[in-house]
């Protein structure tokens, strides 16, 4: 198991050699299980991506609207999404997107309450109970552009 907030590259690259394994589970800041780490991911932050043609198709949690914005599941990781979108969102403090944005709203957001934080605009969609199920992100307008453009 690793902690997401805690283990290091290194040390994950180093348990992966020790145990001979190929994939760990992750759990968050909370404890709560969101996904497993692959060998491939440690390869890909320390060489770059590698292009397979799996790796073509945009994970299930992220969701392009027409506008430009994204219909976006709230336990997607934040490294998912820079990674997908070529984001820059901070990761240091929280790892999944509603834990972003509780981190700087400072609240349990309501559905429909929006908030704007390092330049995207953030909608809640759907919360189950104290957490955020689904949310709305729009990109700045300067991001929206360049992907229409290129």
């Amino acid at each position: 198991m690793v902690r997401s907030d805690t283990t290091t590259l290194n040390e994950q690259l180093r348990a992966f050699q020790d145990k001979r394994a190929h994939f760990a589970l992750v759990v968050d800041e909370y404890g709560v299980l969101q996904g497993l780490i692959t060998l491939e991911d440690i390869v890909e932050e320390i060489f770059g991506d590698i292009a397979e043609q799996h790796d073509q198709t945009p994970s299930e949690g992220i969701r392009p609207q027409a506008d430009g914005s994204y219909n976006i599941d709230g336990d997607t990781a934040i490294r998912e999404l820079n990674r997908e979108l070529d984001w820059n969102l901070p990761d240091e403090a929280a790892t999944t997107i509603a834990g972003l944005v509780i981190q700087e709203a400072r609240i349990i957001p309501e559905v429909g309450q929006v908030f704007s934080f390092y330049g995207f605009k953030f909608e809640i969609l759907r919360r189950q109970r104290n957490q955020i199920v689904a949310l709305r992100i729009t990109p700045p307008k300067r991001m929206i552009e360049e992907d229409d453009s290129g």
